[in-house]
């Protein structure tokens, strides 16, 4: 047996969010024995913004549609379809969806399934991000 595994987004539950939006985690420890990354899917509605986050290991997420903004401590970056991101370990971040359609992202961790995270109320995107 060769050990592939395919998961189908519609086998997983989604993980709700606020105003409409969701995240999945395809493969991680719940779907796939042995595994030592994570994939996940995320769908954040127009005006969606995240808790500020703070992953314990690195992230990288890639833009499937839409546009949308990391907002960090002292910078926002752009992100909008077909660009990818490096997040680093222990980096507070907020991802918000700052355009008219869906911003639709994959992600992936060093991690068997969504890694520790710390949460904290998301900055005010008045200020930049800052």
């Amino acid at each position: 047996m060769s050990g592939v595994r395919v998961v189908a987004l519609e086998d997983v539950d989604p993980i709700e969010l606020p105003r409409g939006s969701w995240s999945r985690v395809l493969i991680g420890s719940s779907t796939v024995d042995g595994n030592t990354s994570s994939l996940g899917y995320s769908v954040f509605t127009s005006g969606m913004e995240t808790d500020d986050l703070s992953h314990a290991v690195e992230e990288l997420a890639f833009v499937v549609s839409g546009r949308g903004e990391l907002r960090l401590e002292s910078e926002v970056v752009v992100m909008r379809c077909g660009s990818a991101a490096f997040i680093p370990a222990h980096l507070w971040h907020t991802v918000a969806n700052t355009g008219d359609e869906d911003l639709v992202m994959v992600f992936t961790f060093p991690d068997q399934g969504y890694p520790e995270t710390m949460h904290r109320k998301a900055r005010s995107s008045s200020n930049g991000g800052a």
